[in-house]
């Protein structure tokens, strides 16, 4: 999948959101207005708000209205308001290859700018006309799992007994609920029928623990395209997919050992357990659990009419699910 081709393909809504993001962020303080300028500069591949107007466009037949731009804005903006958080929470200093503003300012500049980001998606979630009501309270439960998500991490981080449902309840509430509402507001701006609705929350579910499980693979396999170093999660004790999956080839004894070794994690242990997941295959029965996800996200979506922004919706899920970086 060539992203530039979904922006080709959304055109003049794609620049409007654009500019949306611009406008929302507008301010008369030059410091504040400098760093939301930075930050945009290195603002990724913009995955939710694509989602967002592809959504849109599935649903109605291409006709992608100002309600749907201000729900991409505000999925854009809230992701983003979301990274900040993290940032200071994990006390990271790069994303995305760069440093963050926590590194380069200190965390007080990056929660208030967070905050920030926070409430302009409010504003533009404010802003539409059709279901502000539903919309509103489905963005107030995607920040209330976003929160939950990180919090359910930090307790089994302490106990290291993580199974599998313990990480699709933390990868949904970190991941997919945002996807989610991604897609399920875009569909209630263009008025879409119950069961295309349904089709897209199903899809963001399931394209988010995709989005997310070739994130958690990347960190026992490509360190330098991601632009962080290998085994981080170990080393903040939190048990992810590929881990588990060698977890399963393991007697129980065996398990209960790796995991007391999280428990009490070092540099050296981590290369351990690094290898440990390399001996067992976990990498890869991993991959085929994402290819599952990524396949229900697809099939999600047959309901929705055959036309060039499903297609492009499917795209996503497989180009989502086997990305490099």
């Amino acid at each position: 999948m060539d992203v530039d081709k979904i922006k080709i393909l959304l055109g003049e809504h794609w620049e409007a959101m654009q500019e949306g993001i611009r406008a929302y962020l507008g301010t008369d303080i030059p410091l504040l207005d400098a760093v939301n300028t930075n930050l945009l500069a290195n603002s990724g591949k913009q995955v939710r708000p694509m989602l967002s107007l592809l959504t849109a466009a599935a649903c109605s037949e291409g006709k992608i209205n100002e309600d749907a731009v201000k729900l991409a804005v505000a999925s854009e903006l809230m992701h983003n308001a979301t990274l900040l958080h993290d940032d200071v929470a994990d006390q990271a200093d790069e994303r995305r290859g760069k440093p963050t503003l926590r590194k380069m300012m200190g965390p007080q500049a990056s929660v208030l700018v967070g905050d920030f980001w926070l409430v302009r998606a409010l504003l533009a979630i404010l802003d539409i006309s059709r279901g502000r009501e539903r919309v509103i309270s489905l963005f107030a439960g995607t920040l209330a799992d976003l929160a939950e998500g990180e919090m359910y991490q930090l307790q089994k981080a302490s106990t290291c007994d993580t199974d599998f449902e313990d990480y699709l309840r933390i990868v949904y509430g970190k991941t997919s609920s945002l996807f989610v509402v991604s897609c399920l507001s875009a569909a209630i701006a263009v008025g879409a029928p119950a069961e295309y609705e349904e089709a897209v929350k199903e899809y963001g579910r399931h394209l988010g623990y995709a989005f997310q499980m070739m994130d958690d693979i990347f960190d026992y396999t490509s360190p330098e395209k991601v632009g962080k170093p290998c085994g981080v999660d170990v080393l903040e004790h939190k048990i992810t997919l590929p881990l588990l999956c060698a977890l399963e080839q393991v007697t129980a004894r065996e398990q209960e050992e790796i995991r007391a070794a999280v428990r009490e994690i070092t540099p050296e242990g981590r290369d351990r357990i690094i290898e440990f997941v390399k001996e067992h295959k976990g990498v890869q029965r991993a991959s085929k659990v994402l290819e599952e996800y990524s396949d229900k996200a697809v099939q999600a979506l047959a309901v929705l009419p055959d036309t060039k922004y499903r297609r492009a919706l499917e795209d996503m899920a497989r180009y989502l699910a086997h990305r490099s970086s």
